[in-house]
């Protein structure tokens, strides 16, 4: 159950973090995004960053074995990297329809998958 419900988490976390991060790129498109001066922006994209820490804090606590969880650090830090980037290429796909994923993109991922089976190999 605390697997599940650390990686619920972290999906949740990283799709604010994508949108903290990335969404304001997206949201150029709109006339009154567009009026606003970079700390506004930078206002708005943490305000949605603070919604980030409210499931990465309890992912982490849930999921760490120091407090009763089944990750170490290292391993709960590579699940968020890969969920990040899942998340981020999603979004980028279906917000970013000029972005396209090529070859050396998917041989990187192919290496961040030995990855973590080298990070979780016993």
């Amino acid at each position: 159950m605390k697997y599940f419900l650390t990686i619920l988490l972290l999906i949740g976390s990283n799709t604010f973090m994508t949108l903290a991060w990335y969404g304001h790129l997206k949201f150029a498109e709109w006339k009154w995004f567009n009026k606003l001066g970079l700390v506004s922006i930078v206002l708005i994209s943490w305000g949605i960053a603070l919604f980030e820490y409210f499931f990465q804090v309890p992912a982490n606590r849930i999921g760490f074995k120091g407090t009763g969880g089944p990750f170490t650090l290292v391993q709960l830090k590579v699940i968020q990297e890969v969920i990040t980037l899942v998340v981020f290429v999603t979004f980028t796909l279906i917000a970013f329809k000029t972005e396209t994923l090529k070859w050396n993109h998917l041989i990187g991922f192919c290496f961040l998958i030995l990855a973590v089976y080298f990070i979780f190999k016993n």
